[in-house]
């Protein structure tokens, strides 16, 4: 039986030019000090002790319904690794990119859509605190981590491989869990008042942000407040690639905390509200120009005799705006206004049961329920746009309910048997749709409306999913994990729902960045993945000494949700332009690859301190088996060389990243080629008592190149005319502080 950590450890309207962002920015930063004000005062009455006198809950050595066994192919990214990168980015996806196999492709300033293994974002399960946030918009601006801070992550787990079903459904690739901060409670008879505050400013787009929390608590009841703070400019790609425009963005995030520790384990109750004013998009025709989101989380984790249950509740509202930003011509009135509003609820019920010899068995079922309404005002004296609302999705419906059941067993010979099976049922409908008007100019919409409507909208699928998962201890530093999976994932609303053929109305459509306009289809099937992975770590030296960790994968899909061409989309002389009509359509993909990493001390002694070596590499081959294409967006190789030094209370640290000529490219999309680079990135870091200072340079030598997944820079060609892929950030100076009390 593998003991895993309870308690200490949690399952994790209108467009607006540069003047107006520039008074959302001023309130904005005043916005956040008021609710940190508020928090501290709550909690002064609470200060006899301080954070020197305070526990995180103690870790009890039993199996825990929160956590899922442990894979060879996972990653978790701490806390203080989290801290040591937040200088440089505020886009938590960005930063997972350091996980071997994990990429991403550019979206947002802090809206990156991650990658693992060649599955993009709406193929993956990604968890904030053990929930699901549905995706609220067309475009994808407001992904689940879009909701994160690298400021206030407590920790991340990334599960590149075959993964257990414990940990979610409804999905074919990777698993990536957000967790917070673990609460914090006082000594028996004492209070607690602790927190940490921390700020940054990066150069390049004239970045700056900073976050608070703030923890008061006694030995039952624990009160944690947390607020961050983040905003830049565009930003500029290396060498003389110049401004990137559509780049700038501003949000904050604030979240209260409320936990007890009762009789038979922990309760919490969470809640929080996001607000991003703005947020550029250099590979969208639309940008965002609100985004409100409300949510409320309760959990209860419990240690019994028999094992473990752990059960959530959850649920968020979110209002969501698009329209033109001042690099697209935005203006006070006018553009294109999108709405979206979203609202989802659901709960989650695991228990783990403890058969003695016979070894575990997990067992949950839960319930996600997600409402949308996409519609588009009409713009006034506009003859396209107008004279109606554009109906996009008519309260859409998707109702997710999954069951699973789980065995691990474990020998004395160092084998470990994972198996699981479970099931999801959904359940998809929408109302009737409606386009701008009856014109001629919107016939292609009147006709697509007409014809949506008349069509049975209604869809359940029934998803079976099983894995199995074997490790095995070949000596004290060696060990080596097979899995097989079979997953299946439903289409989500905007891949059977988005109904219009007009040019306008399907560029709106797609979260790909490549400037081509997409097509629901109501005949989509679930997409079924099948996939063999392997793992080989080898490792000695303990804790800190050297490792290595071979990974190789392969999967196949039936049904892989890809893309065929409707029409050319045209200039006004006729003539095609660049960009595609694209329908949502059922193919097969296979996918296959290999994941490197390794780590090697150097030297360890008290007058030159510590010095480490990392290492990481991957390779991947994805192929649309009906057209012998490359997939889109296929990372291709990249390498990164790590060299860390510690002495004292200085960290140093020099990361080189190399980055292959991206050659296979997608020709249904029109993906371009991009070209091979290397970036240096270096870090200084110096603690004082519980004062932290870091200064570093990311792609120190300002190399110039173009994001391999980064899509076509769409906001650049509406200002200058001229097509090219999204350039890479240039060269930054970062500083940071962070002072824990």
């Amino acid at each position: 039986m593998t003991n895993l950590h309870f308690a200490a450890r949690r399952a994790a309207p209108v467009a607006r030019a540069s003047a107006g962002a520039t008074a959302f920015k001023t309130r904005l930063a005043r916005d956040i000090a008021a609710p940190a004000f508020v928090a501290a005062l709550a909690c002064c009455p609470l200060s006899p002790a301080f954070a020197q006198d305070g526990i995180v809950l103690p870790e009890v050595d039993v199996d825990s319904a929160s956590e899922a066994p442990s894979t060879g192919s996972g990653e978790r990214i701490s806390s203080s690794r989290l801290r040591n990168l937040q200088a440089g980015s505020s886009d938590t996806a960005a930063i997972l990119q350091s996980v071997p196999g994990v990429s991403g492709f550019g979206a947002g300033g802090f809206s990156t859509l991650p990658v693992i293994r060649g599955l993009e974002a709406q193929r993956l399960t990604v968890l904030v605190d053990g929930v699901a946030i549905a995706s609220a918009c067309p475009n994808d601006m407001n992904p689940p981590l879009s909701y994160t801070d690298p400021q206030t992550v407590g920790a991340i787990d990334v599960i590149t491989g075959v993964s257990p079903v414990s940990y979610g459904g409804d999905s074919i690739g990777g698993i990536i869990r957000v967790e917070s901060a673990p609460p914090r409670f006082a000594k028996q008879g004492d209070t607690l008042l602790t927190g940490e505050i921390s700020a940054f400013y990066r150069s390049n787009g004239d970045g700056f942000g900073g976050s608070l929390s703030m923890t008061a608590a006694s030995d039952k009841i624990s009160l944690t407040y947390n607020g961050s703070y983040t905003q830049a400019d565009n930003f500029k790609g290396g060498g003389s690639l110049g401004i990137v425009r559509s780049s700038e963005y501003a949000k904050t995030d604030h979240s209260l905390s409320l936990a007890a520790q009762v009789g038979s384990g922990l309760v919490e109750l969470k809640g929080g509200y996001h607000f991003a004013p703005y947020e550029g998009f250099p590979n969208q025709y639309m940008d965002m120009t609100s985004n409100k989101s409300w949510f409320l989380n309760g959990h209860y984790a419990g240690v019994f005799d028999w094992g473990n249950l752990d059960v959530r509740a959850s649920w968020r509202d979110t209002d969501h705006a698009m329209n033109f930003l001042a690099d697209k011509g935005g203006t006070a009135t006018g553009g294109m206004p999108m709405n979206t509003e979203v609202h989802s609820a659901g709960y989650a019920v695991q228990a783990e049961i403890l058969l003695g010899g016979a070894g575990t068995l997990r067992l949950g079922n839960e319930f996600q329920h997600q409402w949308l309404n996409d519609f588009w005002p009409p713009v006034a004296g506009n003859m396209m746009m107008g004279p109606n609302a554009f109906m996009n999705v008519n309260g859409g419906k998707r109702d997710r309910l999954g069951t699973f059941l789980e065995w691990e067993k474990s020998w004395d010979r160092g084998f470990t048997l994972v198996a699981g099976i479970r099931n999801d049922q959904v359940w998809m409908n929408t109302g009737t749709v409606a386009p701008y008007g009856t014109g001629m100019m919107q016939m292609a919409d009147v006709m697509a409306a007409a014809a949506f409507n008349a069509a049975d909208r209604k869809r359940h699928d029934s998803n079976w999913s099983g894995t199995l998962l074997a490790r095995y201890a070949l000596s004290p530093h060696a060990e080596i994990e097979f899995g097989y999976a079979r997953k299946v994932r439903s289409p989500n609303i905007y891949e059977r729902y988005s109904w219009g053929r007009g040019g306008m109305a399907s560029r709106m459509i797609g979260w790909f960045g490549d400037g081509n306009g997409y097509v629901g289809n109501l005949a989509l099937r679930p997409e079924k993945a099948d996939t063999l992975s392997a793992a080989l770590s080898v490792h000695g030296g303990g804790k800190d000494g050297w490792s290595l960790k071979i990974a190789p994968y392969f999967t196949h899909v039936d049904d892989y949700i890809d893309a065929v061409k409707l029409a050319d989309f045209t200039d006004t002389a006729g003539r095609p332009t660049a960009f595609d009509q694209l329908q949502f359509a059922n193919q097969k993909a296979e996918i296959y690859g290999i994941d490197l990493s390794a780590a090697v001390p150097l030297w360890s002694s008290s007058s030159a301190g510590s010095a480490r070596l990392t290492a990481r590499a991957s390779w991947l081959h994805g192929e649309n088996l009906a057209d012998h294409g490359p997939l889109y967006h296929q990372m291709p190789f990249n390498a990164a060389l790590g060299l860390e030094h510690r002495i004292g209370g200085l960290e140093t640290r020099i990361d080189l990243t190399v980055v292959g000529e991206k050659d296979r490219v997608d020709p249904t999309r029109n993906e371009p080629r991009t070209g091979s680079y290397a970036l240096l990135d270096v870090q200084l870091a110096y603690r004082i008592d519980n004062v932290r200072l870091t200064l570093g340079a990311d792609n120190l030598f300002d190399a110039a190149y173009y994001a391999p997944l980064g899509g076509m820079s769409l906001g650049d060609l509406k200002a200058t005319g001229v097509l090219r892929p999204v350039p890479g950030r240039g060269r930054s100076v970062n500083a940071g502080v962070t002072i824990s009390f």
